[in-house]
């Protein structure tokens, strides 16, 4: 079975979206879990990166930071205002169809 994709969550990801996740199966770490809260855009993405996770924000910094050329393990974006539900599925779907090699310095857009 192919490796699969886990989840980094920016400290202002709502917990519904987590919530969802986490019923699918979906392997997920918050920032609060990670004794993140507080820290800087690249502190969290460093994070992100030294655990092989995926970070998942509607920060639009991070996409920034990715166009800065700064290594990570893959940044999945949704704008603010983005309904719950279209973020849970977005994300399974990437959760689905990619791999984290494929992910790996990639960023996608919900």
């Amino acid at each position: 079975m192919a490796e699969r994709i886990r989840y980094y969550m920016d400290e202002h990801v709502p917990t519904a979206v987590t919530r969802g996740l986490r019923r699918r199966g979906v392997n997920v770490l918050t920032s609060p879990e990670a004794d993140m809260l507080r820290a800087t855009d690249q502190e969290h993405l460093r994070l992100a990166t030294d655990q092989a996770r995926v970070i998942f924000t509607q920060d639009d910094d991070f996409l920034r930071l990715d166009a800065q050329r700064r290594e990570h393990a893959g940044i999945v974006y949704a704008p603010q205002q983005t309904p719950i539900g279209h973020m849970v599925r977005g994300l399974m779907l990437v959760y689905e169809v990619l791999t984290p090699d494929e992910m790996r310095n990639h960023v996608e857009y919900l």
